[in-house]
């Protein structure tokens, strides 16, 4: 059986939250949940592990599912809406910025 979770909009690139999803993807929780404990993308492994204990409490909640066997069956991050922004620079003009966001969603199942 499968358990979901989402996690959108958040205020990170994909490809930094890509970085740190391929080093979970295809572990255990306990095992995924120790290496984002230790990794050096602080910022985004906070938003990995609030995501992966948010499944982990979906699967408690069906009671049918023993939450020590799961793994992390798919964990995919998707591109999110882009904010533009814009900064003035020297004689009047304008440099844009674009502030990205992703969605990741995890899917949880039993060994």
């Amino acid at each position: 059986m499968e358990v979901n979770a989402s996690l959108k909009f958040i205020r990170v690139t994909p490809r930094k939250a890509m970085l740190i999803a391929d080093l979970v993807r295809g572990k255990g929780i306990n095992e995924a949940l120790g290496i984002l404990k230790f990794s050096r993308r602080k910022r985004v492994a906070g938003y990995l592990t609030k995501l992966l204990k948010s499944a982990v409490a979906n699967a408690d909640q069906h009671g049918r599912i023993d939450v020590d066997t799961l793994y992390i069956k798919k964990l995919e991050v998707g591109k999110g809406p882009t904010l533009k922004r814009f900064r003035p620079r020297a004689m009047g003009r304008a440099f844009g910025i674009k502030k990205k966001t992703c969605h990741i969603f995890v899917s949880l199942a039993e060994r």
